[in-house]
C-alpha cells in the first residue's frame, strides 16, 4: 500500500526538464498559472457538482413541486452565470498567457536565433554572430533577457517546444514564426519537437543552453564551452 501510494505521489510531482508546469521563465509562467485555474477550477466544480447530486439523490422533491421557479433558477445559475464566468477567465487568463510569447517592443535588448527544422534535426544560426560556434539541436542564449527565436523548415511541419521556457509554435513550410523566450537563470533546457514529422520524429530533442554574460561572450565568439 505505502509503495503504492509513493508512486501515484511521484506521479504528481510538477518538477521535471519537459514540465510545462516547472516554469523557467516569463513565457512560461502563465502557461502554468492557467493549467492550475483549470485544475482548481475544475476540481472545485467536480466536487460542487457531486454534492448537488447527491442532496438531488437523498432529498425529497418537495421544492421542485410546489417552487417551479427554484428549478428554473439552478438552471439559469449553474446553465449560463456559471459557464459564462468560467469561460470568460480562462479567455482573459488565456490571453494573457499567449501574449507573452509574442515577440513585442520592450524596454529590455532583444536576442534574436534562427533555427531551421528539417528531418531530423534543428540547425541553428546567431545572426548578430556569424562566428559562434554551433552544433544542432543546441541553442545558447542569454539568461535574464528575451529571446526571440526565428523558426522555419526545409519540409515538413515541426513543433518548436522548450516546455520551460514557453509555449509551442509551430514550422510552417514557406513561412517564418517567432516565439518570444527568456530563461531566468542560466542552465539547460530541454526541447522537443511537438509535431509528428516522420519516423524520426524521435529523433528530435534540442537543448537550450542559458548563460551568464561571459560565457555567452565567449560562445558568441567561437569558443566551445
Amino acid at each position: 500500500m505505502c509503495l503504492c501510494a509513493a508512486a501515484v505521489l511521484a506521479g504528481c510531482s510538477t518538477a521535471g526538464p519537459l514540465s510545462a508546469l516547472d516554469p523557467a521563465g516569463p513565457g512560461a509562467a502563465p502557461t502554468a498559472q492557467v493549467w492550475w485555474w483549470m485544475f482548481w477550477g475544475g476540481t472545485a466544480l467536480t466536487l460542487g457538482m457531486t454534492a448537488l447530486g447527491l442532496v438531488a439523490v437523498l432529498r425529497r422533491q418537495r421544492q421542485a413541486a410546489t417552487d417551479p421557479a427554484a428549478g428554473q433558477a439552478w438552471l439559469v445559475g449553474g446553465g449560463l452565470l456559471l459557464p459564462g464566468l468560467v469561460i470568460g477567465a480562462l479567455l482573459f487568463w488565456g490571453l494573457r498567457a499567449g501574449h507573452a510569447l509574442l515577440p513585442l517592443p520592450g524596454a529590455a535588448p532583444v536576442f534574436t536565433v534562427e533555427v531551421t527544422a528539417r528531418q531530423w534535426q534543428w540547425d541553428v544560426h546567431y545572426p548578430a554572430h556569424p562566428l559562434a560556434s554551433v552544433q544542432p539541436n543546441r541553442i545558447d542564449i542569454p539568461a535574464g533577457q528575451p529571446v526571440d527565436v526565428r523558426v522555419r523548415t526545409v519540409d515538413v511541419i515541426h513543433g518548436f517546444w522548450v516546455p520551460r521556457l514557453g509555449g509551442k509554435i509551430d514550422t510552417i513550410p514557406g513561412r517564418t514564426n517567432v516565439v518570444r523566450l527568456q530563461a531566468d537563470a542560466p542552465g539547460v533546457y530541454r526541447g522537443v519537437c511537438a509535431e509528428y514529422c516522420g519516423t524520426g520524429h524521435a529523433r528530435m530533442p534540442m537543448e537550450v543552453h542559458a548563460h551568464a554574460p561571459e560565457a555567452l561572450a565567449a560562445r558568441m565568439q567561437g569558443a566551445t564551452p
